[in-house]
Parts: C-alpha cells; sequence; structure tokens
C-alpha cells in the first residue's frame, strides 16, 4: 500500500492530509511464531514542501501508532500548486507523495 496525500483550499488555508503506509513498530511486540522481539521500524523524520518552502517538518518516533495520519494547514497555497510530503524511517527506506492544491 502507498501513502496517500490531498491538499485542499479554502479561505486562503491550504489543509494538507496524509494517510502514511509505515508499520511503525514499537521493538516490544514478539512475532507469535518464534517469540523473538520485532525490530523497531519507525518513522524519524517528515518534511512537507510547498514548491521549494518547507511549510511543515516533525522529527517523530517509534510511539506513533502504524499507518498513521497526519493533518495539517498552511497559508500561502493557490490552485493547482504541487505539495510533496517526503518521509525517512530509522532503516534508511523514504517515501515521497505529491498532490495538486485543489
Amino acid at each position: 500500500m502507498q501513502s496517500k496525500l490531498r491538499a485542499t483550499l479554502k479561505d486562503g488555508v491550504t489543509t494538507v492530509a496524509a494517510l502514511i503506509s509505515h508499520p511503525m513498530e514499537v521493538g516490544t511486540r514478539r512475532d507469535p511464531s518464534t517469540e523473538q522481539l520485532i525490530a523497531r521500524h519507525f518513522i524519524q523524520e517528515i518534511i512537507c514542501r510547498h514548491g521549494a518552502e518547507t511549510v511543515m517538518s516533525a522529527d517523530w518516533g517509534w510511539g506513533v501508532s502504524t499507518n498513521p495520519y497526519l493533518s495539517f494547514q498552511f497559508e500561502g497555497g493557490h490552485l493547482g500548486d504541487l505539495v510533496a510530503l517526503q518521509w525517512i524511517d530509522n532503516r534508511g527506506i523514504t517515501e515521497t507523495v505529491k498532490a495538486r492544491i485543489a
């Protein structure tokens, strides 16, 4: 499953909503078949850009739920502008999703 991104404009404010596809393992659960701990696997950093400008950034940890939902707002967007959200996890895996402001 790939992450999903939506950006909508209303009254000069752009609302960005993302459903991020990621297991977000905390490192305390055990594999039921082997009883071994499942290694931590979590998003460390999220950055959202509107054009070349960073409009949101966050540092996350292992306490965030599986397939997290993120929503925030910013001013200055226009219909059709590109918004890009990128994340990187503790294993170096990264994903970027893009959407046009509607």
